[in-house]
């Protein structure tokens, strides 16, 4: 007797595959179901967290190939709605990657959605994001600022966070010419 195919899981291993085929070529590395932020290289974060050009193309493309809207070259022609919900899928993934490039560096231990591929971040936003978003990111004890960190309302604590974004961008910047 044949095997029974799962028709769905089929599908969505292709639409993971055509997802991930721009990253694998650019990046030099493979991508796939399984493919969580502190899996990917220093290098390849570098360039997703810095928030321009290059790296906005490689998070639209996987994201609108996994809500099957088309490639990242199609944004412009999507519908309001539906860019809107590109862009706030791109600010979320952009938070974690940047808490990962911040973890690399031991300014955080950990940070909410670590754990997660990036493939379920994107398929399951609906149900992750609120959920992730509104733990905050845990400062790494070796941080300078680590004592003040920990005495921060949680509201404090999440602006502190935010207000580290310029910082670790001007660390991307710094570390790439030695990449």
């Amino acid at each position: 007797m044949a095997d029974v195919v799962d028709i769905d899981k089929a599908r969505l291993k292709v639409i993971i595959h055509r997802g991930f085929r721009n990253w694998n070529s650019r990046f030099a590395e493979q991508f796939g179901p399984e493919t969580t932020l502190s899996s990917i290289s220093i290098k390849t974060l570098a360039v997703l967290a810095f928030g321009e050009d290059e790296s906005t193309f490689y998070l639209f493309d996987l994201i609108m190939i996994l809500n099957q809207w088309g490639s990242g070259f199609e944004l412009h022609e999507l519908r309001s709605e539906d860019k809107m919900v590109v862009m706030d899928q791109y600010l979320f993934l952009l938070d974690r990657i940047r808490f990962e490039y911040m973890k690399r560096l031991g300014w955080l231990a950990h940070f909410p959605g670590e754990e997660y591929p990036l493939v379920e971040l994107i398929l399951h936003f609906n149900a992750l994001a609120p959920l992730l978003q509104a733990d905050i990111p845990k400062m790494g004890r070796d941080h300078p600022e680590y004592e003040r960190f920990l005495k921060m309302n949680p509201e404090e604590q999440n602006e502190f966070i935010r207000k580290m974004i310029p910082d670790v961008i001007k660390a991307i910047k710094d570390h790439s010419t030695t990449l």
